[in-house]
């Protein structure tokens, strides 16, 4: 068996996730449905599930989780404690605090949204 390559980096360990590449930290929790993208990273104590993609050069982090099947992309943020799920986009943002992302929610380039907002969108056929 082939031991994957590790990376240090400020003293801890990443290793690249089999799905994509991309950096996830030791401490982070990425499950293996999930997409990490080769110049994405995933740290802290950070958890992406499901069939989340994390790319581009996206970076979760702190206490932050991505389910579902989320896309987190561009030069985007999600940490703290905030959470992303469902069908939620987020593109080039931050997404930080408490904040919560679901449903098929899209967040484009530039917006922050944080403290303790949840933002759902909801199809007509729900």
């Amino acid at each position: 068996m082939k031991k994957a390559k590790v990376i240090v980096i400020n003293g801890i360990d990443y290793f690249p996730h089999p799905n994509g590449g991309g950096l996830v930290a030791k401490t982070a929790k990425v499950a293996k449905t999930a997409y990490i993208g080769s110049n994405a990273m995933v740290y802290d104590n950070a958890k992406v599930s499901g069939n989340a993609m994390v790319y581009d050069n996206a970076m979760i982090y702190g206490n932050a989780k991505v389910s579902g099947n989320a896309k987190v992309s561009g030069n985007a943020k999600v940490y703290g404690d905030a959470k992303v799920s469902g069908n939620a986009k987020i593109l080039g943002s931050e997404i930080c605090d408490n904040a919560k992302i679901s449903g098929d929610t899209s967040v484009y380039i530039g917006t922050k949204i944080s403290g303790d907002l949840s933002l759902a969108e909801i199809s007509e056929d729900n």
